[in-house]
């Protein structure tokens, strides 16, 4: 594999590559800043005993015949063409979050790649979250009964110097605001929880307190699905004065949960009849908000490629995060509910002023 970025979220996949390395063999690392690129190169060689190669060319790491899959770490607004230039030459992909910024896009990279039969796995590491895996199970085994509707809150800070780091952060080319970038994970659990049909949403974004980006610091959403179950979106990045929690609730005929922490791995409420506790209510937080799921991440998009099967987060289930947080967009932009299906891209907003 190569992993193409070495910048903020690579030490991640880094992680991943070392603890997955029975599997899996890191050739090369490509950044358009070299030093970047050599730095992460390092720290391969020092985990793992053999250097992968250095390249600032994306292309050239494509042309590699020994290269099965790019991990994709870059920009969010780079992740559609990258994705598409990587199938385009025959490459299984695992992309961080988001898969695309545009409806169109989205659509695009999920037929291209059953078109190719290739795989497409995307970063929602907190799938993978062992509280979040067992409220899962109870979803699957039918232990809530009907659901009625779930919650999802991520109450985090990001200042002015977080976005000073790199230009295209809380840009509407390259990024989003808060929905896009911090609370992409949240919604993803929200509504793969919850079905993953949206039929309509409502939203409300504002910018409250970052004036320096065009983009919406306060992201409020009501997603109605097909089911009849509603989800509610509250999410902020203006949180005083460092990360706060983020924050998963369910409520059933028969079972509520709750799972939070600072992202969503601890279980704070288990409620089931007969049943109203449970051993992850004592679990600690991870050093960063990225907590530890691309290990398992990684380890199922290889064995998705060795097995030729469907990676457990494919392109198609990512895009319907994407999707809602569109139409959050969309629907605070037109004041109005937004029915799926529907067309969308971030580039729509640039008019918007909060």
């Amino acid at each position: 594999m190569a992993l193409v970025g070495c910048g903020r979220i690579s030490s991640k996949h880094v992680e991943a590559i070392e603890k997955n390395s029975r599997m899996l063999e890191p050739v090369a690392v490509c950044d358009i800043i070299e030093e970047r690129a050599q730095k992460t190169a390092d720290v391969i060689e020092k985990k793992l005993g053999r250097r992968p190669e250095v390249f600032t060319s994306y292309v050239d790491v494509l042309r590699r015949t020994d290269v099965d899959f790019v991990s994709i770490a870059t920009p969010s607004g780079l992740h559609y063409e990258m994705t598409m230039q990587a199938l385009e030459f025959g490459k299984h992909v695992l992309v961080e979050k988001p898969l695309a910024l545009d409806t169109r896009h989205l659509k695009e990279i999920v037929e291209t790649s059953k078109r190719k039969k290739l795989k497409v796995g995307v970063c929602h590491q907190n799938r993978f979250n062992p509280p979040i895996q067992e409220l899962r199970k109870k979803i699957e085994d039918g232990s809530f009964g009907r659901l009625f509707h779930g919650t999802v809150s991520v109450r985090w800070n990001r200042n002015e110097s977080y976005y000073k780091q790199d230009a295209w952060r809380g840009t509407w080319e390259h990024d989003g605001g808060v929905l896009m970038n911090q609370s992409i994970h949240g919604i993803d659990l929200l509504q793969w929880m919850l079905g993953e049909k949206p039929k309509r949403v409502l939203g409300l974004i504002k910018n409250m307190n970052h004036p320096y980006i065009p983009v919406e610091d306060l992201g409020i959403g009501i997603v109605e699905f097909e089911s009849g179950c509603v989800g509610i979106i509250e999410t902020t990045s203006n949180v005083f004065d460092r990360n706060l929690e983020e924050v998963l609730t369910i409520f059933g005929e028969r079972g509520t949960v709750k799972v939070g922490g600072l992202a969503v791995n601890k279980i704070l409420v288990w409620r089931f009849p007969n049943e109203e506790a449970h051993p992850f209510m004592d679990l600690p937080d991870p050093e960063t908000v990225y907590g530890h799921g691309h290990v398992p991440l990684y380890e199922d998009f290889c064995r998705a490629i060795l097995e030729d099967r469907k990676p457990y987060i494919d392109a198609q289930s990512a895009s319907k995060a994407v999707e809602i947080v569109l139409a959050i967009y969309r629907s605070s932009l037109e004041k109005k509910w937004v029915e799926f299906p529907f067309e969308f891209s971030t580039l729509d907003m640039k008019e918007w002023k909060s």
